[in-house]
């Protein structure tokens, strides 16, 4: 990653309601910068060739086995060499039993370990998805994002376009805000983008001639979300004559941003035309083209068989 984000272990206590077994005193510095999580049982074994300190390491309950299998002076052993690469945490999953081994070593090492009742796959699952978001690579745009009708559509264009206007527009049609001005947009996968508000303008839209608004108060808590993924992205620019627009839809656009192409429109704004409805539209109709229907490829070869039947 370009930069080195991080998310506190103590946040992550509390989201995964872990079981603090042992926690050093410098417990609310720790922080955890690699969203990769770790099974350490070729560590346990002696094997730690590859071992990257930087990981939370959850001990399942295969490894659990292999501990217990051991005699007190090997299983602490075993444990030493693990502590002793300075985990970034280590956690007890299964609901398996913390052997007093490990509390020694952790508290010899300065190592965090906690405990969880959850099955080793669906913890290490569910945290691996926590650690992408919260330490995902991101940038920020200025831009509006909304979401109509269960598409997160960002709204970009030169300031004073009517971006934010529009946003109040779908607000009052039913639809949520999620970010006004500046976006926040986070690389989740190889294949996603999820958008968010920075927390200080959070549920804040600024309406030229009125000022800041809180939506959130205005219109309720149906009104706004916190997060959704970027499913399109439409360019909103002023009318230019003679501009050839797209009429037909049959060439589908993209915008790129970090490294993931994303469908795009550009929307032409002049007065006279309801953008919030045009909006509404574009966001019905990419669903359709995620699910597979195409409406312009569909026009498309009607004309084509009656031109051909006209032949």
């Amino acid at each position: 990653m370009a930069e080195n984000y991080f998310i506190p272990l103590s946040d992550l206590v509390n989201e995964f309601k872990l079981t603090e077994v042992y926690m050093p005193p410098e417990n609310e510095s720790v922080k955890i910068i690699s969203p990769q999580v770790d099974r350490p049982g070729l560590a346990l074994t002696g094997f730690l060739d590859f071992f990257d300190s930087k990981r939370i390491q959850i001990v399942g309950f295969a490894e659990h086995a292999f501990l217990n299998n051991l005699d007190s002076p090997g299983r602490s052993e075993s444990l030493k060499k693990l502590m002793g690469r300075k985990p970034a945490a280590v956690i007890f999953a299964h609901g398996t039993t913390v052997f007093e081994e490990a509390v020694d070593a952790a508290r010899s090492f300065g190592v965090p370990l906690m405990s969880t009742k959850e099955d080793t796959s669906s913890f290490m699952a569910a945290l691996i998805s926590s650690l992408n978001v919260h330490l995902a690579p991101r940038i920020t745009r200025h831009g509006v994002f909304v979401e109509v009708y269960g598409e997160g559509i960002l709204i970009l264009g030169d300031s004073g376009v009517g971006k934010s206007e529009t946003a109040m527009e779908l607000i009052k049609r039913g639809h949520r805000l999620i970010a006004d001005d500046a976006v926040e947009i986070k690389k989740v996968s190889s294949k996603t983008l999820v958008g968010s508000a920075p927390e200080l303008i959070r549920h804040y839209i600024e309406l030229r001639g009125i000022g800041i608004v809180d939506v959130r108060r205005l219109f309720g808590m149906g009104a706004v979300k916190m997060t959704e993924k970027i499913d399109l992205i439409i360019s909103m620019e002023p009318w230019v004559s003679g501009k050839n627009y797209d009429r037909f839809g049959l060439d589908t656009e993209y915008t790129e941003i970090m490294g993931i192409e994303i469908p795009s429109i550009t929307l032409p704004v002049k007065p006279g035309r309801n953008l919030a409805i045009i909006i509404e539209v574009a966001a019905m109709n990419n669903r359709q083209k995620k699910m597979g229907y195409n409406t312009a490829e569909e026009f498309n070869k009607a004309l084509m068989a009656k031109m051909e039947q006209q032949e």
